[in-house]
């Protein structure tokens, strides 16, 4: 009989966050390979092609719109493209990111590789790791891994053989080849509805997309010599004998579970949860907002005074300042690949991975100071504006002081967000009123420094 194991609640990271973090994890992904104290071979352009009996020997990068190896590179391969196909053979790692990435050659090291198609043809051997990402991934029967395969996709179709264990996050998987070690499967709810065509989300793809079932599903001719781990709400039934180790379902994480699985959480549960929720944001932006008045008050103040005087203005520079942010991040992450490229080009490999380097804190820190400000000093900002416009209004002599029109504004704030929030209240409007809360005050901070940077010269040339 399998073991069941009860599922453990996770809290969902915010939107903003993870697709930050996706993107700099993606960054860290494709360039962590380079060494600044080596050298590279960088290419670029439409169609770049190593022709069968090239050898390159350095790590190579590319950037085009269509890349394939017929060839051999002895060193790590970094790629970036629409299409890109592996044929021939790298002695290292592959790094790769596009539409559609093929391998049925030979990779000695680990593959990294995230696309909307990944294909792993009969005749691929990858030595070491595989680490996938997109929309489907298939290994087709008589392809090689020779250690762990971890991936996240919509749909996942492992048909050869993996030589230790599988770790996979999907809507659906099924598994046609062996696994020599264990099996570790967080996978959608089988039975609920048909799947949808690949096509729907791929388009016209060069490669065939399976159709894979949601769910688990094992081929009565695969084989898994170790333990299975999946979440389900129910038991699933597997051919006999294909699990040589123990079988282990796992309820899924909270909302995901079919309808009797497990006892919904309670309408009391949920208004403790969503109290707790309220409190610790109440506590942690006035502290916040205490800290910042006491240490640096004009970062505040001023900002606050620019939001009063200037709402709507605030509201259009804070979407100005939203897509900028977005736009610094594209265009770091392209100035990282092309100047890696560029330089590697010019066989100046220790100056092009400086730079990559430099990127990468740059990302870093462009990201972690964005998440702190919209997460909390725009709330700050926002909440002392309308506390203080609340207290003006009431002709209070608390209007003037330093630290009250701050509490009282975030407490409403935080209190309105929190009530259009409500869990037993559906609808988006909590989140909606939270993002124009952000934009406010983004767009009061940028008003603000746009102002003190004109500012300074003028004071300098007078």
């Amino acid at each position: 009989m399998p073991h069941f194991n009860s599922g453990r609640k996770e809290n969902p990271m915010s939107k903003i966050h993870a697709l930050l973090g996706a993107i700099l994890l993606m960054a860290m992904l494709t360039l962590t390979a380079v060494t600044p104290a080596h050298a590279f071979d960088g290419r670029g352009g439409d169609q770049i092609t190593i022709q069968s009996g090239d050898v390159i020997n350095d790590d190579l990068y590319v950037g085009a719109n269509e890349f394939v190896l017929n060839g051999t590179v002895n060193g790590d391969v970094v790629a970036g493209g629409k299409m890109i196909t592996i044929n021939g053979t790298i002695n290292g790692d592959l790094l790769a990111a596009g539409q559609t990435i093929v391998i049925n050659g030979t990779v000695t090291g680990a593959s990294r590789i995230a696309a909307s198609v990944l294909f792993i043809g009969e005749n691929a051997s990858i030595g070491r790791d595989m680490l996938g990402a997109g929309y489907s991934l298939e290994a087709r029967k008589g392809s090689v891994i020779g250690r762990d395969v971890i991936v996240a996709a919509a749909q996942v179709l492992l048909a050869g053989n993996v030589s230790r264990n599988v770790q996979a996050a999907t809507g659906g998987l099924e598994i046609a080849g062996n696994v020599g070690g264990n099996v570790k499967a967080e996978v959608g709810e089988a039975g609920q509805g048909q799947a949808v065509p690949p096509t729907m989300f791929v388009g016209q793809s060069t490669v065939p997309v399976p159709w894979v079932r949601p769910g688990l599903t094992i081929d009565p001719s695969a084989k898994i010599s170790g333990n299975l781990n999946y979440t389900q709400s129910a038991d699933l039934t597997f051919p006999s004998g294909v699990v040589n180790g123990k079988i282990t379902r796992s309820l899924p994480p909270a909302g995901q579970a079919a309808p009797g699985a497990r006892a919904p959480a309670t309408a009391a549960q949920k208004i403790g949860d969503w109290s707790l929720n309220l409190l610790r944001s109440l506590v942690t932006l006035i502290l916040i907002g205490l800290f910042l008045l006491w240490l640096i008050p004009a970062s505040i103040k001023k900002p606050t005074e620019k939001l009063q005087a200037r709402p709507w203005p605030s509201l259009g520079w804070g979407v100005v300042a939203y897509a900028a942010f977005i736009f610094a991040i594209l265009l770091i992450v392209f100035a990282m690949i092309l100047g890696g490229i560029l330089f590697g080009a010019l066989t100046l490999g220790t100056l092009g991975g400086t730079v990559v380097w430099l990127g990468l804190l740059v990302l870093f820190a462009l990201i972690l100071g964005f998440v702190l400000v919209t997460s909390f000093i725009t709330k700050v900002i926002f909440g002392m504006a309308l506390g203080r416009w609340i207290l003006v209004q009431a002709r209070s002599p608390l209007a003037g002081h330093r630290f009250w029109p701050m509490v009282i504004g975030v407490a409403i704030t935080v209190v309105a967000v929190a009530l259009l929030s409500f869990p037993l209240i559906p609808g988006i409007l909590g989140g909606l009123l939270n993002f124009l809360i952000i934009l406010f005050g983004l767009g009061a901070i940028g008003l603000w420094s746009r102002e003190a940077m004109s500012r300074r010269p003028a004071a300098s040339a007078a």
